[in-house]
């Protein structure tokens, strides 16, 4: 038996290799299932750093977008506006619920959500540079490095691709998961950040020289226009407890950790001596799916998240801004949003019917909160937060349903990525092998597993592995 998988595991493998010898002659229209496995195997030699082989670089995303239909998007129209798109009194009654059903589900000691599930979950919330900056993640960063004039050195220069590199390797160093850039156009890429930001603050492109902060404005250099786009990986296991207080810390964690890599790259920059702006608390600044398609950490998946090669959903998106010229990093398309086109479980899982079902995305937004200019899938995120309440945590039953989540050391795994990636015509297949293997959806919110099992498993730093997906581990 394989040294990292375990016999469940194992086991199903053997039914998707199965599975892959039904599969194989339709993915590779003719050629001989020996050749393809052995193409998909190739596949796990990243062909650039932390990417497989399958995850092409196109010149456009698969997302279609109409940038003269765009405008920066005002942050304070999302969802999470409550009073806004419930209502005062609604979303007090809302809030009665879910204190009481909290209280009700801690009596109960419900899997997920006992005593320890709780503590848990208030664990991973702790922020180490709130208790430095006041602010949950700085916009300006910490500012204690010394910059490089300070000790007597010129600033760090190197070429625009170089410089990419340096700075990939600090993030990965730092924690990120994938790493990307974007060189921001007013016409296009800077529309993607945020006119307004969520507390109400404009943000600004001015011609000046240094990036401020001040009561009513968050103000940026035009120089500042080099977009650092990263990822933090979540751990699997928790999230298929999802939604439990268990699932939620692992949300709360990841955003935490997030914040940390930005103040730690900000200090970074500075120490270079260069500027770093960045989200002054999370999904700030700009829209994150968006700029980490264009900076090809990913695609749009039917849920309206980004969607990754390397981890599927399982991912918080975090950016921010610098003036150290950085070369570009290029969309890509490894077959995810055809594959969202046949797949829907995510859809089949919500228990708040928030997510769309139709076979292909649409231009048509479906409320005030959805961003247009874009073709996606857009769910119904008021029906989507109200159900938080509900169940007292933010849910997270899309992202534990997606077939692209499941731990990838088995063969097959890779195997499944690259029929994602190459063959469009299995994906309604694959789905129900995941639904056969992993369990039908059925929108009753019931955990993928046990939530009481979670604390016997003997899981690795952080609950993720960080091997995955990468050349030099």
């Amino acid at each position: 038996m394989p040294e990292n998988l375990t016999r469940r595991e194992f086991l199903k493998d053997l039914g998707l290799l199965s599975a892959g010898v039904t599969l194989a002659p339709v993915a590779a229209q003719g050629e001989s299932l020996d050749s393809l496995m052995e193409r998909a195997d190739a596949g796990w030699r990243p062909q650039s750093p932390a990417r497989p082989a399958w995850v092409r670089e196109v010149d456009k995303p698969t997302t279609e977008v109409d940038w003269d239909k765009v405008q920066r998007w005002d942050e304070r129209n999302t969802a999470f506006n409550f009073p806004r798109y419930f209502g005062d009194e609604r979303l007090k009654k809302l809030q009665t619920i879910q204190n009481e059903n909290m209280a009700r589900f801690l009596k109960e000691s419900r899997p997920g959500f006992t005593l320890k599930d709780y503590a848990l979950n208030e664990g991973s919330r702790y922020r180490a540079f709130a208790n430095v900056t006041g602010a949950e993640f700085p916009f300006l960063g910490p500012r204690t490095a010394l910059p490089p004039e300070k000790r007597g050195t010129p600033k760090y220069t190197a070429t625009p691709e170089e410089a990419a590199r340096v700075v990939a390797a600090a993030a990965r160093f730092y924690g990120a998961a994938t790493v990307g850039f974007v060189e921001l156009d007013p016409r296009t890429t800077q529309k993607l950040i945020f006119s307004h930001d969520g507390d109400g603050k404009q943000i600004e492109f001015a011609d000046v020289e240094l990036a401020e902060e001040t009561n009513d404005k968050r103000i940026i250099p035009n120089k500042v226009r080099y977009a650092i786009v990263f990822t933090v990986q979540m751990s699997p296991d928790a999230y298929y407890t999802a939604p439990t207080a268990i699932a939620a810390a692992t949300t709360g964690f990841g955003y935490e950790q997030g914040g940390l890599i930005q103040g730690r790259l900000q200090e970074f920059l500075r120490a270079l001596g260069y500027q770093g702006v960045g989200e002054y608390s999370r999904n700030a600044l700009g829209i994150a799916p968006g700029l980490a398609i264009y900076a090809g950490l990913g695609e749009l998946s039917r849920h309206n998240r980004l969607l990754t090669p390397e981890y599927g959903p399982l991912v918080r998106v975090f950016k921010m801004i610098t003036d150290l010229p950085l070369a570009p990093s290029k969309p890509v398309d490894a077959g995810i949003v055809e594959f969202c086109k046949r797949c829907k479980k995510c859809a089949e899982a919500c228990p708040a019917k928030a997510i769309p079902f139709d076979d292909e995305p649409s231009w048509k937004v479906r409320g005030e909160f959805n961003s247009p200019g874009h073709k996606a899938w857009f769910d119904d995120a008021v029906k989507c937060r109200a159900y938080w309440f509900e169940i007292s945590f933010g849910c997270t039953i899309c992202y534990a349903a997606c077939p692209l989540a499941r731990k990838d050391k088995a063969f097959m795994h890779t195997f499944r990525n690259w029929l994602v990636a190459n063959a469009a015509a299995t994906g309604g297949a694959l789905k129900s092998l995941d639904d056969l293997l992993y369990g039908t959806p059925d929108a009753s919110a019931k955990p993928m597993k046990n939530p009481a099992d979670w604390w016997k498993l003997d899981l690795p730093e952080f609950g993720i592995d960080t091997t995955r997906g990468k050349r030099d581990a």
